[in-house]
């Protein structure tokens, strides 16, 4: 499972990225766009959902709850200090995907009786995408979350997210992670389709 993240400090425009990891076959993207207008960003999801929608690819916004019902998408994806889940779950109704965020086992039992449908777990290793970042987990980290996670018989969905690099793939997915959730090292490809496609071949051997 591969999540794409849109990044604003790449030279390609967070349009043109979608597109490029679209060709390159990732059907699950998040625009994030943390400074960025409503506008900016419905100009965005103006210019890629009918790609989206051609392509069967989910689309996500990261935080922009009311926009995001506004702009028919598939979900979004909160932070500790965005919307709380519940309340996004009312706004967007049950068909929408809610993805919340993770740095310990306490923040994972605080959502697990949530109607959530994702947790990404992260950050993995330093990553200059996102500011006041949380302790890097690491290999370890990831490890010990998914571990106490199948102890504590909390069973949804948990990607690795933060500076992935291709290289980390098996290392994330060997620690019990279902997928990885990457920005940077995609976003800043010379060749975003072929950076795309290579992060999918190294998720195949992990598809159950």
């Amino acid at each position: 499972m591969l999540q794409f993240i849109t990044n604003t400090e790449a030279g390609a425009s967070p349009a043109e990225q979608i597109k490029g990891v679209i060709a390159g076959g990732c059907r699950w993207v998040q625009i994030r766009m943390k400074e960025a207008s409503d506008e900016d960003i419905e100009k965005v999801v103006a210019e890629i959902k009918p790609l989206c929608i051609e392509t069967e690819t989910f689309l996500i916004l990261d935080d922009r709850v009311e926009l995001a019902k506004k702009l028919d998408v598939g979900g979004v994806h909160l932070g500790k200090n965005d919307m709380l889940p519940s309340k996004a779950r009312m706004l967007l109704g049950p068909a929408a995907v809610i993805g919340v965020t993770a740095n310990t086992i306490d923040d994972i039992i605080a959502v697990r009786s949530l109607d959530i449908d994702y947790i990404g777990m992260g950050p993995f290793a330093y990553t200059n995408t996102k500011k006041n970042l949380s302790p890097m987990l690491g290999a370890e980290g990831i490890r010990s979350l998914c571990s106490d996670m199948e102890r504590l018989e909390i069973n949804i969905g948990h990607v690795a997210v933060g500076g992935i690099r291709l290289e980390d793939v098996r290392t994330i997915m060997e620690a019990g992670a279902n997928g990885v959730a990457v920005s940077g090292a995609i976003a800043f490809a010379n060749d975003i389709p072929d950076a795309t496609a290579k992060f999918l071949e190294a998720l195949e051997s992990f598809r159950k």
